[in-house]
């Protein structure tokens, strides 16, 4: 096994194209059966692509109400069920959409009074890559009357579709990045190999997907019907619709009393002139007047960092204020070691002194970020905040949505929309404490969704990210990477969040010693979260992953680990995956994990799989559908007389089981070798109620 190499900025990814993805796309969809048109039969409001009761008190509440395209009302074609890396279905909220040619629409009824939409797309890649524009027409069917209100949008594919190995590549046509590394395409090192290797073209695409908002002429009611439309004379050769956000948004928030507007200052609402300066002069104009600086309705660019410490910063809403910022190549690097910048709010750096008494809230942030460079800091938000709060913004289209550099204290993320990015949606990075991100919705990231890195830098002890919590938020389809991540740290909790559909190498929930991390001390708690079809294929081990992940590839995990109260659903492998590297499984463990309360409803192989040595304990773990023997027990593959060296405690009331018989049995007890490197996989069925 070999741990994938992550810079500063981290992780890995790659290769397709329009006319090859075309071919592609049409061998890997299936026609609707004795019908035309095909009717919603299954739920139309869904949560992660399951019946909303299945995640009850769970994940983020932001008003929107969500239907999968696989479930409306379509003469379009459902891509099927693929958990497979690179393939548009496997990026696809709940593994499936639909897919439209020229003519071909998909409609979706109204559960409730709507006025914005946000639709989830995928359109093919120029054939050289940089993506391309097409059209799409969304119409209402209101009161007995079809099609009202057209409105023709642009899609773009210009923030989509990545190439190659880590940091990728735009280009659908490039040779291998790295032919000095091992693939596992060829289970070779390219450049070490005579005769040279037949690579395909384009080499593992992904980040197929993107997302547009659009507020609606009028509100409409429920049972009205809002079409998405593909036009006869599209440019593009199909379109992909996943899901659609139902929102009813509230009008624009009027200018508080005691603010300063941005307009006053020479910010031009209409996007045409650059704005930073006019922010900068607004943001000093209200710390020398203790006001807040408000930004009105209207699209303003701005193509650099704005630097704010003491000061607040209020939009007129997330749908109506729009900070958006072209990418801009910088004369010479930066000292951060940046090569561009581009539209962010920073703090100062903790080098620097941090920022204090920071409060953003209801703006959008549109960034221009179409490659992974990881020295850039080209994020929406970054730097150093404390005592701070980010609250009702929409990031899209930067690098990281929020990356903080620690040592910082005490910053709350609630009520915030990240959505395709090129790598995380929210990094708490080395000494970030006492802080906490809530109710907020994670999409489309190009690694981690969320996550807490306790990393040394360079050559420095590292320093620990302490009593951090993320709670309620919904993290769906890091296409790279995991849901939820926590590397190293002194007592953190991940709490009633759902997380849905990692893709590649990751898991819905992870604990890793790796990448630099400081060991995990006091506690690490994962109580009452819910995962979906999570689990991923790990390329390089050639192993499915658990939809909870515990890893120790730099060190033993001998912190407490407390998993309290989860939900695995429909695992694409394994529920629980416990594993050290297998370079260094005789010198770290996993040791003092505890499994309490939690459901398993389907699993591709085992409930745990233990590839280490080490202990764990369970108690009350039910489980069902489950393809294989419940604890697929190899220890650090030594293979003794006295048996594996991975020992399970039954703590009582675990119940359920699978194909072969009860998951947790007493002849597994309490460390019986049952290894079976790569155990063949059966697909679980979709979650139902317990």
């Amino acid at each position: 096994m070999q741990d994938i190499v992550r810079t500063r900025r981290k992780k890995r990814l790659a290769g397709l194209v329009a006319l090859l993805m075309l071919v592609s796309a049409v061998s890997l969809v299936v026609p609707f059966p004795h019908a035309a048109v095909r009717a919603a039969t299954s739920p139309r409001v869904t949560v992660a692509a399951i019946d909303p009761s299945l995640v009850a008190g769970r994940g983020a509440q932001l008003g929107i109400v969500q239907q999968e395209a696989e479930n409306a009302t379509t003469n379009g074609t459902i891509l099927p069920f693929d958990t497979s890396a690179y393939t548009l279905s496997s990026e696809a909220s709940g593994r499936q959409a639909v897919r439209l040619t020229p003519g071909q629409s998909v409609a979706f009824t109204l559960t409730q009074r709507t006025n914005a939409v946000t639709i989830r797309y995928a359109i093919p890649d120029a054939p050289t890559g940089g993506g391309i524009n097409a059209p799409l027409t969304v119409s209402v069917d209101h009161n007995g009357h079809e099609n009202t209100h057209p409105h023709t949008i642009a899609l773009t594919s210009k923030y989509s579709w990545l190439y190659n190995l880590y940091p990728f590549t735009n280009d659908p046509n490039a040779d291998l990045l790295h032919p000095d590394w091992w693939i596992t395409e060829c289970s070779c090192v390219p450049a070490s190999t005579t005769p040279p290797p037949t690579i395909t073209k384009p080499f593992r695409p992904m980040h197929f997907y993107d997302e547009q908002r659009l507020p609606l002429h009028n509100t409409y009611q429920a049972g009205d019907v809002v079409r998405l439309t593909m036009p006869a004379d599209s440019n593009a050769a199909w379109t992909v619709i996943d899901l659609v956000d139902f929102q009813k948004i509230a009008d624009p928030t009027p200018q508080p009393k005691g603010s300063v507007s941005v307009t006053k200052f020479g910010a031009d609402p209409s996007g045409m002139r650059d704005s930073a300066d006019a922010f900068d002069r607004a943001i000093q104009a209200a710390k020398a007047s203790g006001k807040m600086v408000y930004i009105p309705t209207g699209t303003f660019q701005v193509n650099r960092h704005i630097i704010v410490d003491n000061v607040t910063v209020e939009g007129a809403g997330s749908w109506w204020s729009i900070v958006k910022g072209h990418q801009v190549t910088l004369t010479s690097p930066a000292p951060d070691g940046s090569m561009h910048t581009g539209v962010g709010f920073y703090g100062k750096y903790a080098a620097d002194g941090g920022s204090h008494n920071v409060h953003l809230s209801n703006f959008a942030i549109e960034g221009d970020v179409r490659e992974r460079i990881d020295t850039d800091q080209v994020n929406g938000i970054g730097g150093a905040l404390n005592d701070s709060t980010i609250d009702g913004l929409y990031i899209h289209h930067t690098k990281v949505g929020i990356w903080l550099d620690g040592p910082m204290n005490n910053v709350e993320v609630k009520n915030t929309v990240i959505a395709d990015q090129i790598a995380d949606g929210i990094n708490f990075h080395q000494g970030v404490t006492n802080s906490r991100i809530v109710n907020s919705l994670i999409r489309n990231t190009g690694d981690d969704g969320l996550a807490m890195w306790s990393q040394a830098v360079d050559g420095q002890p590292g320093i620990e990210d302490t009593n951090n919590v993320f709670d309620h938020n919904t993290v769906q389809n890091p296409v790279l990477a995991n849901g939820i991540a926590i590397y190293g740290g002194h007592n953190n909790t991940v709490s009633s969040n759902i997380v849905a559909d990692p893709v590649r190498e990751g898991s819905g929930l992870h604990a890793g010693s790796r990448f630099g991390s400081t060991p995990f001390a006091g506690y690490l708690r994962f109580t009452n979260n819910t995962t979906v079809r999570a689990g991923s294929f790990e390329l390089n081990w050639q192993i499915g992953l658990g939809a909870i992940w515990l890893y120790a590839l730099e060190g033993s995990l001998t912190a407490d680990i407390e998993v309290t109260g989860d939900n695995f659903l429909q695992n694409t492998y394994n529920a629980i995956l416990m594993v050290s590297d297998f370079p260094v499984k005789d010198l770290y463990s996993i040791s003092n994990v505890h499994f309490q309360d939690i459901h398993v409803d389907g699993t591709g192989t085992s409930v745990l799989s233990a590839r280490s040595s080490g202990n764990a304990t369970f108690q009350n773990v039910i489980a069902r559908n489950v393809g294989a023997v419940g604890i697929n027990n190899c220890g650090s593959f030594h293979f003794t007389s006295a048996g594996s060296e991975f020992q399970v405690t039954d703590l009582g009331g675990n119940t359920g089981s699978g194909t072969t018989g009860p998951w947790l049995a007493p002849w597994e007890l309490p460390n019986t070798i049952t290894c079976n490197d790569r155990p063949p996989v059966v697909p679980p069925p979709p979650p139902s109620a317990w």
